[in-house]
């Protein structure tokens, strides 16, 4: 089956690696001229550390990551006035990590092997006939496939185009999200996460390797999220500048900043993730939004689920077609009818046959 995956984060990758598994063509088209950097940190643990033990990518996540020893809260004077450790409110550290968003995205793509990648475009529209879908990029080619999956995140051009307008499935949970990276920051705490907090925001610093420090700011915000870095900027400062610790020294550093990150904190609800032959994965079907924590290792489990559904009912018709004609040899995905290929996927996911070992 020859299937387009709409954006190369966290689900679309994932699921690359399990169709190509299963012996289908895969495309992967990202908006963006490269793979992202930057970003900020995930806590990663759970049914998605599960997924990522079956791709084999631990050690190389451990590699890049970080296991925190302390969540530490201070005032605006910066005196500390509370801190807990992980172990308090997880089984187990073993099966726990902090890593970037872009460093998790980027040991799933390098686990795939060989897959076709187009940077620097993506789906203009979409032409589903309920044999194939006719797709037309925003680079002017025009190509059929027998699946297109978005996975290109909260705000999805592919929900826009194949399910209705942003509107419809997205909740604004009043806050935005920002955070970007700076060199030789003077303040250090390795493997800290050092948290400032009062009613309405929570800035959070964390060191990084190779002398690099990430800062994250969530807030709440109620009127229109701005859109252009500038007014994002402005945003930043007049709701932080004044409420003290480290913030004034951060918010200097935002402008040279050079992979900074911006976004609404939302969450998409959806009644089905399937339309024809067009799907959604990740957060473009499901994003349960950034203070859930789980966004990514969702991601996984949910981009592992679909491949799973897809390659049993693959089994199942050819079963079927060996079963009444002796011989599944005549049957192509282009000639299958719709149901064989996509099956109505709706909000709810059960992980339990990610427990065990491989």
């Amino acid at each position: 089956m020859k299937v387009l995956i709409v954006g190369a984060g966290i689900a679309g990758p994932t699921l690359a690696y399990w169709l190509q598994k299963s012996g289908h063509e895969v495309t992967i088209v990202e908006h963006a001229p490269e793979l992202r950097s930057g970003g900020y940190l995930v806590d990663f643990w759970g049914a998605g550390f599960n997924v990522a033990e079956k791709m084999g990518i631990v050690p190389e996540l451990r590699r890049r990551g970080y296991v925190m020893t302390e969540a530490r809260a201070v005032n605006r004077d910066g005196r500390k006035v509370a801190s807990f450790k992980p172990e308090a409110i997880m089984e187990s550290v073993e099966r726990y990590l902090s890593l970037a968003r872009s460093d998790l995205s980027a040991v799933i793509y390098g686990a795939i092997g060989s897959v076709e990648l187009i940077l620097g475009d993506t789906v203009g529209a979409l032409e589903d006939d309920g044999n194939r879908v006719r797709v037309s990029f925003d680079g002017g080619t025009n190509r059929d496939f027998d699946l297109v999956v978005g996975a290109d995140g909260l705000h999805s051009l592919v929900r826009r185009v194949a399910f209705g307008p942003d509107d419809r499935f997205e909740k604004y949970l009043g806050m935005v999200v920002a955070a970007f990276e700076a060199e030789r920051y003077p303040q250090r705490n390795e493997l800290v996460a050092m948290m400032h907090a009062d009613v309405g925001f929570q800035a959070v610093r964390h060191s990084l390797h190779d002398d690099a420090t990430l800062f994250l700011f969530s807030l709440r915000h109620d009127g229109n999220v701005p859109t252009d870095r500038a007014a994002q900027e402005s945003l930043l400062r007049a709701k932080l500048g004044d409420k003290g610790w480290e913030m004034p020294t951060m918010l200097d550093l935002m402008p040279r900043a050079k992979n900074f990150y911006f976004d609404s904190v939302s969450q998409i609800r959806m009644p089905s993730w399937t339309s024809g032959r067009v799907a959604l994965v990740g957060d473009a079907a499901a994003c349960p939004s950034f203070p859930a924590g789980q966004g990514s290792a969702l991601a996984m489990v949910e981009a592992y689920t679909l491949a799973a559904e897809l390659a049993r009912t693959l089994t199942i018709v050819l079963r079927s077609l060996a079963m009444s004609s002796g011989s599944p040899r005549c049957c192509t995905p282009s000639r299958m009818p719709q149901r064989v290929w996509v099956w109505p996927l709706r909000p709810r996911i059960d992980s339990s046959s990610l427990q065990g070992t491989r």
